[in-house]
């Protein structure tokens, strides 16, 4: 004994490079096997105790008279230094790594600063915020449809944790196909159900949902406001990508019927990038048609400013698909909140990581439209907008 105490009194873990040979030995003290080793030091010719520790495999070294008082003090004060430095760090460690988002979208980055905004909100409103308690991973396939079964792949290498596809069909279908596990909120204009994206609106079943913006059933009111627009317009061009082929397929079949009832022609001019645009308006041109459609398609969304500009220097009066076009100098949009319904689904993923099912959350449905005219591009191309149409409208564009 001494006064600092039996010589198996236990401190802490020394370095062992002090140290030369050692003898071993071991004993049982009640359910635990401790493990002895006789350890030869530099600093004095006795033998030094040391004991392992069964629970985390350090040599707990005993104090040691023979050390001297000083030696004792400064050896006692760098073990404690030490254990100052490891547990925070194994408390780090313990922490639990942070959720990763995937972003997948058709467009380009930067093109839908207002969609990143309204998600981030939405992402808010569940308690998380984008650098600091959630990461985003974003992948851009930049108007080529052919890229996002490959973007939607290199989530998956990323272990995200769910799959965000903001306002686009080929968007989701890809993301649907590239996993059965990771979770999807996806943002589509045509009934997902047609879609194959979940079982039914009220209980999507697998690990698929979302929100549906009804973008594709509105043709034929779309129609209907051009016409009141331009009540003098028969030859009527609809621009579509082909790419976007599920939106065709939701868009095209609802174009004759009210067409039909109002008396239009209807004629169909393709585009998949920026020069097949102009070369849409110059057959458009030549052909004379009185009035444009736009049809639903992210891509063209993304060219919004060249299909605007297009329009007014031919003065082609056109409705859109989406008041992203009105704002950029479109005459006329007629859709869904949009930007509300990209906050839905920031609040779904939120959700999700915090644990609750794709399955358990029902496909929301928008229920707010709205309908911009840009009085400025009106005035720009002679055309007089009918006083009960502007009546109507959620927002003029002065």
């Amino acid at each position: 004994m001494s006064a600092y105490g039996p010589k198996q009194t236990w401190v802490s873990a020394l370095h062992m490079s002090a140290f030369g040979g050692k003898a071993d030995m071991a004993w049982t003290q009640g359910n635990v096997r401790l493990e002895s080793r006789l350890l030869l030091c530099s600093l004095t010719p006795d033998p030094i105790s040391s004991i392992t520790n069964p629970c985390c495999n350090r040599v707990l070294v005993g104090v040691v008279p023979a050390l001297g008082e000083a030696m004792r003090r400064r050896d006692f004060i760098n073990v404690i230094a030490g254990s100052a430095v490891v547990w925070p760090l194994a408390a780090r460690a313990q922490q639990p790594a942070t959720p990763v988002i995937g972003f997948l979208s058709v467009t380009f980055a930067g093109e839908q600063p207002h969609w990143l905004a309204a998600f981030r909100k939405g992402l808010g409103e569940t308690g998380y915020v984008e650098g600091h308690n959630v990461s985003i991973e974003y992948r851009w396939a930049e108007g080529q449809y052919n890229r996002l079964p490959e973007l939607a792949a290199d989530l998956i290498r990323h272990h995200v944790s769910v799959i965000v596809t903001p306002p686009s069909n080929p968007a989701a279908l890809a993301a649907k196909a590239a996993t059965t596990t990771i979770p999807i909120v996806f943002n589509v204009g045509a009934d997902p159900v047609t879609l194959g994206l979940v079982a039914s609106l009220s209980n999507p079943g697998a690990n698929a949902t979302g929100i549906n913006f009804f973008t594709s059933d509105l043709v034929a009111k779309r129609l209907g406001l051009l016409h009141e627009l331009v009540p003098k317009a028969v030859r009527i061009a609809v621009l579509i990508n082909p790419s976007n082929v599920t939106a065709n397929e939701a868009t095209l079949p609802n174009i004759p019927e009210p067409a039909r009832a109002l008396g239009l022609q209807i004629q169909v001019l393709n585009a998949s990038n920026g020069d097949e645009i102009d070369a849409a308006f110059k057959t458009l041109v030549n052909d004379r048609a009185d009035a444009l459609l736009v049809a639903p398609d992210a891509f063209l969304v993304s060219r919004r400013v060249q299909i605007a500009i297009l329009s007014a220097r031919h003065l082609v009066p056109a409705i859109y698909p989406n008041r992203d076009y009105a704002e950029a100098g479109g005459l006329i949009s007629y859709a869904a909140d949009v930007i509300d319904a990209v906050r839905q689904q920031g609040v779904y993923a939120g959700q999700i990581l915090k644990g609750t099912k794709p399955a358990d959350l029902p496909v929301v449905q928008s229920t707010k439209f709205e309908l911009v005219i840009n009085l400025r591009t009106a005035k720009a191309i002679g055309l007089e907008v009918p006083a009960t149409l502007l009546s109507h409208a959620d927002e003029a564009i002065e």
